[in-house]
C-alpha cells in the first residue's frame, strides 16, 4: 500500500517542511524521517530528489541564501533613491533576515559537521547565511557611502559584518518575544554612528 502523499513541488514542500520542523524543535530534531512525516509523505520522496540527507540539508540552506536576493534589491533601490534612512533601511532589512528562520539554520550549519563538510566544497569561507547578509550589507552601505549618506572613509568591510553579528546576537536564543524595533534600531545607530554624515544624521539622530 502506498504511504504519503504526492507532492506538486517537492523540493519546495520538503523544505517548506523542514523549516517548520527547525523552528518547532530545533536542529537536533531535524531528520529525514521529521521532514518526510512533516511533509506528510514517503521518506523515499526525499532521497529521490537528494543524494543523501546532508545533500538535502545543503540545499535547504543555498535556498534560504538565495532569498537574500529580493532583500538585496530592495536595498539597493532604497540607496539608489534615498528613500527611508540609513538606520532604518538596515533595521528592517536585518529583522526581516533575523525574524525569519534564518537564526535556525545557522543553528543547523553550526551543529551538523557533515552539513558543513558538504557547503565548504563550494563555499570554502565564512558561514553561509551570514556571510552573504553581510556581503548584502556591504554593497548597501557602499552604495549609501556613493551617495553621500556615509562618510568617504566608512569602513565598510568591517560595518558589515559588524552589523550582521550584533543584529544575530539579538536574535538568537530567544525563548521570549523578538527584539523591539526599537531596540534594534539603538544597536544599529550605534555601530554606523561614527560614519553618517550630517545628512544622514538629519534624518535619524544619533
Amino acid at each position: 500500500m502506498p504511504t504519503g502523499v504526492a507532492l506538486r513541488d517537492p523540493r519546495r514542500q520538503l523544505f517548506a517542511a523542514a523549516e517548520r520542523v527547525l523552528l518547532r524543535a530545533g536542529p537536533n530534531a531535524l531528520t529525514s524521517r521529521a521532514v518526510t512525516d512533516e511533509a506528510g509523505c514517503a521518506k523515499g520522496v526525499l532521497h529521490r530528489h537528494f543524494a543523501d540527507f546532508d545533500d538535502f540539508l545543503a540545499a535547504l540552506v543555498l535556498d534560504r541564501v538565495a532569498r537574500l536576493d529580493g532583500q538585496a534589491t530592495a536595498l539597493r533601490a532604497a540607496a539608489d533613491t534615498g528613500r527611508g534612512t540609513v538606520v532604518g533601511n538596515l533595521a528592517d532589512a536585518l529583522t526581516d533576515l533575523f525574524e525569519s528562520v534564518a537564526v535556525a539554520v545557522v543553528g543547523l550549519v553550526v551543529s551538523r559537521d557533515g552539513l558543513r563538510a558538504r557547503l565548504r566544497r563550494t563555499r570554502p569561507t565564512g558561514v553561509p547565511l551570514l556571510t552573504d547578509a553581510a556581503d548584502m550589507l556591504a554593497a548597501y552601505l557602499t552604495a549609501e557611502r556613493d551617495r553621500g549618506r556615509l562618510g568617504p572613509d566608512a569602513d565598510i568591510p568591517t560595518l558589515a559584518p559588524t552589523l550582521v553579528g550584533a543584529a544575530h546576537l539579538l536574535f538568537a536564543d530567544r525563548e521570549s518575544a523578538p527584539p523591539a524595533p526599537a531596540e534594534v534600531r539603538k544597536v544599529i545607530a550605534a555601530v554606523v554612528a561614527p560614519v553618517l554624515t550630517p545628512v544622514a544624521r538629519d534624518d535619524f539622530p544619533v
